[in-house]
């Protein structure tokens, strides 16, 4: 029987639970990305950014501006008289969210090549204005910024025009920014004339998203800015870009700052978007958007463009250019680049900081570390109440840092770690509880009885004070001259052998079944069919008390051997009805049976050494047996009894010739039993030839002393 569990296993189960924790943390794969990011979006859409009047607009190419001034693309003198109008308006930025990759198709020469055009009709066509060079002459007059593309094939090789400084403070940023290898660029004429270039790439996250919105980019070996970057930039009138790192070699970016303005970034220069609650371009809630042709036809309020950024996008259905935002709208992309610069100007920031992972990889670290303690030590609502309040401090201070501080701490992640080490200590405890279980299991079935312990187990409503009639059998045990051998041996030795042969003799009551009732001194008490109901409880009965005068036997004469007379065990065996149950009061019960079938079993027992027998079974018990190899021992009076029993010996526990029928014995018990008179002489017959039979000689000395009949009245108990 094993001790109580180690409990260094389970201290090893929550360290490698802990482990295995912090490195998925640190690993960070692609399922605790989208995990984390759910979280950041559930946060947008409990708490999003109040929407606040800055200067920043949005012009947008809608349906209604395609109806009215014709398909997309416009031409390019159009396009310039857009720059022009916001130029008088007072604009400080005027930003594409579109490219112009191509010239423009209905430039003169353009529709003279396609055309074919000849003679006064070609040079008529060719004395008109290029359309590209009259929206590069517009935008000389300040303030445009044009948009390029990063590609990841680098098929679009010509680097974008330059008209910025990138100034490091600390590491360069080149090796931290996202890297696009190529750029597909608006006309070289168009970008010469322009204020800014910035990229309208996005780096969605793999759902598509668009969270973040980066402000500087790698493309080749250049650091290019985005256009919510460029539009900042040249909306402030600054020249420079100066890009600090954290102070710690190998992390990334800290901040970008433009003129006054200090933006926090990620570390691979990005910003993430805190969006407003979306509304739709065209609708009466939308502010920030103007649809072009208000422009055109005069109709926006005036002045209220003065020293705005305008941002120039689409939104109509047929140009697809809509993204997804952690909200769940769908949106202009433009929109992105829009509210990025509203958090800018407004200096609201939604951060994660550098230190964030530091900070949720220590908190699964300790918080593991206690979880884990506390799942080991204590029981499963403790553990559990534990694991739920601390996770619920996680997700409200991830809540807090949000709402208050516009930081993004993540609950999720350290908290599936935590309850992944939870999980794991409290089945390292259940285990050990178990295991314990059953040590005490095994230890309390040594004072209590296994089936009885396994009936509690799955009936623990019996555990209560009261009882049931039952038809019950009993096995009641004795060990003869026991106290003569502890005097004459050293008790510690006595004991021992009494411990052996007590162990075997309730190991056999328990092979068949049996319950043990109690142990007194050297005298063992087996009731059958109680707790659990025994059909073949009379059968189990006989066949215990056969092994058991079997083991004893040898047992002795095994010792006997060696020197050391151990005693001869009597056994009685009995069967009725009596009530079992738990008796006792309210602080201590026993279980056992109550009633004269336990008396009378007992009774059995004791008359063995009146009779000179060492096994006497009654007729009730017999009564379920088949087969039974026995011999009437007679019709017995127990003392205090009025009522005759009649009991058998066992022939084998006999030194009968056959162990299935003593025939002489029986011939002369019949003659016996019907008051023969040649009962006397039958059984000096059987004297002369078993002088060693007890039974024989007990007969004998009744039918010389006079006496007739089987009913024997026992005077003694």
């Amino acid at each position: 029987m094993s001790r109580f569990p180690r409990p260094g296993a389970g201290v090893l189960a929550m360290l490698a639970a802990l482990m295995v924790g912090v490195l998925a943390y640190l690993i960070n794969p692609l399922p605790l990305q989208v995990l984390r990011n759910a979280v950041f979006d559930q946060y947008q859409r409990w708490h999003p950014r109040t929407y606040e009047p800055v200067p920043v607009r949005i012009v947008d190419v809608d349906d209604e501006s395609l109806r009215r001034l014709g398909q997309w693309p416009w031409p390019r003198t159009r396009i310039a008289e857009l720059i022009r109008r916001l130029q008088d308006a007072g604009a400080v930025a005027i930003s594409f969210d579109v490219m112009f990759a191509e010239e423009d198709r209905t430039s003169p020469k353009s529709i003279v090549a396609i055309w074919n055009l000849t003679g006064e009709m070609r040079e008529r066509l060719l004395g008109n204005p290029d359309h590209d060079q009259v929206m590069a002459q517009a935008m000389r007059r300040g303030g445009v910024v044009l948009a390029f593309a990063g590609t990841v094939d680098g098929t679009k090789t010509r680097p974008p025009v330059q008209p910025f400084r990138v100034v490091n403070s600390g590491e360069p940023a080149l090796p931290y920014l996202y890297t696009f290898k190529g750029a597909e660029s608006s006309l070289e004429l168009l970008e010469r004339a322009a204020a800014g270039i910035g990229t309208i790439s996005f780096i969605p996250d793999p759902d598509g998203v668009v969270r973040r919105v980066p402000l500087l980019v790698r493309v080749g070996d250049q650091v290019m800015p985005s256009l919510t970057a460029e539009s900042l930039r040249v909306g402030l009138k600054q020249r420079n870009y100066v890009v600090k790192t954290v102070p710690q070699k190998g992390v990334g970016l800290q901040e970008i700052r433009v003129g006054d303005v200090t933006i926090p970034t990620t570390a691979n220069g990005e910003m993430w978007v805190h969006y407003t609650r979306y509304s739709a371009p065209g609708s009466a809630e939308s502010k920030r958007y103007i649809p072009a042709w208000q422009l055109f036809e005069g109709k926006y309020p005036q002045g209220s463009l003065d020293g705005h950024v305008v941002l120039i996008g689409v939104s109509a259905q047929g140009l697809f250019d809509l993204r997804s935002n952690p909200r769940g709208d769908i949106m202009p992309g433009v929109e992105a680049h829009a509210q990025a610069l509203e958090q800018i100007l407004s200096d609201k920031y939604l951060q994660r900081p550098s230190w964030a992972r530091g900070l949720e990889a220590l908190t699964i670290i300790v918080g593991g570390l206690l979880i884990g303690i506390v799942a080991l030590s204590t029981g499963a609502l403790a553990s559990a109440s534990a694991t739920a309040i601390a996770l619920a401090l996680m997700g409200l201070g991830g809540w807090l840092a949000f709402t208050r501080y516009g930081l993004l701490l993540d609950p999720l992640t350290p908290g599936i770690a935590l309850l992944f080490i939870f999980i794991a200590g409290s089945a390292m405890h259940h285990l050990a509880s178990e295991r314990q279980q059953r040590w005490v299991r095994e230890a309390f079935s040594r004072y209590v009885s296994p089936n009885r312990v396994d009936y509690l187990v799955d009936n623990p409503g019996q555990l209560e004070l009261g009882g049931r009639r039952q038809e019950c059998s009993f096995v009641f045990t004795d060990l003869e001259g026991f106290t003569s051998l502890m005097e004459k041996m050293d008790p510690g030795d006595a004991v021992a052998l009494l411990n052996a042969y007590l162990d075997k003799m309730v190991a056999i009551a328990f092979q068949q079944g049996g319950t043990l009732d109690r142990i007194v001194g050297d005298a063992v008490a087996i009731m059958f069919s109680a707790p659990v109901a025994q059909p073949d409880h009379r059968q189990r009965a006989l066949n215990c008390a056969l092994e058991m005068h079997a083991f004893a036997n040898g047992y002795s004469a095994e010792l006997a051997a060696k020197g050391t007379h151990f005693g001869k065990t009597r056994i009685g065996v009995h069967s009725g009805e009596v009530i079992v149950g738990n008796f006792g009061g309210s602080n201590m019960f026993d279980y056992r049976a109550l009633g004269d079938a336990v008396n009378t079993a007992a009774r059995l027992e004791s008359v063995n050494k009146h009779l000179g027998t060492t096994v006497c079974v009654s007729e009730a018990t017999l009564s379920g047996c088949s087969g039974a190899a026995v011999r009437p021992v007679g019709r017995l009076v127990l003392k205090g009894k009025s009522e005759s029993l009649m009991v058998y010996e066992p022939l084998a526990t006999t030194n009968a010739r056959s162990l299935t029928q003593d025939t002489e014995y029986e011939a002369a018990f019949n003659l016996l039993h019907d008051r023969n008179p040649q009962a006397l002489g039958a059984f000096e017959k059987l004297a002369q030839e078993r002088p060693g039979d007890p039974l024989v000689r007990l007969h004998l000395a009744r039918l010389r002393a006079g006496e007739q009949g089987d009913l024997i009245v026992m005077e003694e108990k």
